[in-house]
């Protein structure tokens, strides 16, 4: 697989933008609650920074990512959001923080733009049997860098201040778009003439989504997930302190078991990656995380939660692994961008609705009570996923 130049130069580029993303965003995060005095108006400003961009843009950049070269596209977002942090930079040095959501909310929009490339790349130049295999890699970095990322950014920070991790931050995004730039050139595209006009390909997409039993399908289960995340994405610190007894440092223990068991279950995938359908993987991955999830909600002993969190964080790869190898698999090359850009916001919209309801409920109903709708909904999105577990006479669906 890693003879293959694509996946090594993408892989390679992903890690120093996601590092320098890591280091940028806790950078950003302490550096402003320094100077608010923890306010949390400015905090919550800063998740608002980082999550709108995919509300604005994914579809948009899904769409452009569709009629652009993506090796050209790529290479330019990550040189823009290299640019976009010197600048932050200078205007932090001379007082004006503020800038540093702009930052934000600029580098997370160009991403938009260079992730549906990325994918585009991967559809063009990786043989289909080894997807999953790159899916797999693909999340097992993205574990590792959930895992030593907030560590990295912190130490930075506190060692070395705001200048030097935006700096780094700066030198990690520029690396990223040369190591890119060593790919060989774009296959010639359409003549921008002789494209159809945008709205009408945006409108395209969606009809190809709507047309495609696979991928209909993946974005119920997906919305289904997404509420199940969001509603107890909160609420792990109370698990913590009204369930287990502990103080909020504990939580620590809580999430770092969760990362280990992805990096351990990303590396297991990467092995069986061939030998198992992606749907049947992701059916699975949101099974064992409905019982789990049940369970962290249910259990007081500090033991057995762990063991939720581990056998979780063992399957979440299952998950995005199923259902990235699914929207490769079903999506022909152009409109990889538009049905990525189009799917995303599904999940992240009905995350960001839990999250908003999901204190609410707790206070109106019970942390065990929320737990179980989670899993719930969670198991819902498995049985979505039926349709594509039987065949039907004179209909093939790629899975």
């Amino acid at each position: 697989m890693f003879s293959n130049r694509y996946i090594r130069t993408i892989l390679l580029s992903r890690v120093l933008l996601q590092l320098g993303v890591w280091i940028r965003n806790y950078a950003v995060l302490l550096y402003v609650t320094q100077l608010t005095s923890n306010n949390p108006v400015y905090v919550s400003l800063i998740s608002a920074a980082e999550f709108a961009p995919i509300f604005l843009f994914a579809i948009i950049g899904g769409t452009l990512a569709d009629r652009w070269r993506p090796k050209r596209t790529m290479v330019w977002s990550d040189l823009l959001s290299a640019l976009s942090v010197v600048v932050v930079l200078v205007a932090v040095m001379n007082g004006g923080w503020m800038a540093l959501l702009v930052g934000s909310f600029v580098s997370a929009s160009l991403s938009q733009f260079s992730q549906p490339s990325g994918m585009k790349l991967y559809k063009r130049n990786v043989p289909e049997h080894q997807l999953q295999g790159v899916m797999a890699i693909s999340q097992s970095l993205v574990a590792g860098l959930v895992i030593l990322g907030p560590i990295i950014g912190t130490f930075i920070f506190f060692k070395f201040g705001i200048a030097v991790s935006l700096t780094l931050t700066a030198l990690l995004f520029l690396g990223s778009s040369l190591i890119l730039s060593t790919l060989p050139r774009d296959h010639e595209e359409e003549k921008l003439e002789a494209r159809s006009p945008f709205m009408k390909e945006l409108s395209a997409g969606f009809r190809y989504i709507a047309s495609n039993r696979s991928l209909r399908t993946l974005s119920f289960t997906f919305a289904a997930s997404g509420l199940a995340v969001g509603l107890i994405q909160p609420l792990l610190i109370f698990v913590t302190m009204e369930k287990l007894g502990q103080d909020k440092s504990f939580l620590q223990w809580l999430v770092g078991t969760n990362g280990a068991a992805m990096l351990v279950g990303g590396a297991v995938i990467m092995i069986i990656a061939k030998k198992v359908k992606p749907q049947l993987m992701l059916a699975a991955g949101l099974l064992v995380s409905a019982l789990c999830t049940v369970g962290v909600g249910a259990s007081s002993v500090i033991w057995l939660t762990l063991v939720f969190q581990f056998m979780s964080g063992l399957f979440n790869p299952c998950i995005h692994i199923g259902i990235q190898t699914m929207i490769m698999r079903n999506t022909e090359a152009e409109f990889i961008g538009r049905v990525s850009g189009a799917i995303a916001p599904v999940f992240m919209g009905m995350l960001v609705l839990g999250m908003l309801t999901s204190g609410f409920l707790k206070d109106s109903l019970s942390l065990w009570v929320v737990y179980s709708v989670s899993g719930a909904l969670m198991v819902v999105g498995a049985a979505l996923l039926t349709p594509l577990f039987v065949k039907r006479e004179g209909i093939t669906t790629q899975v």
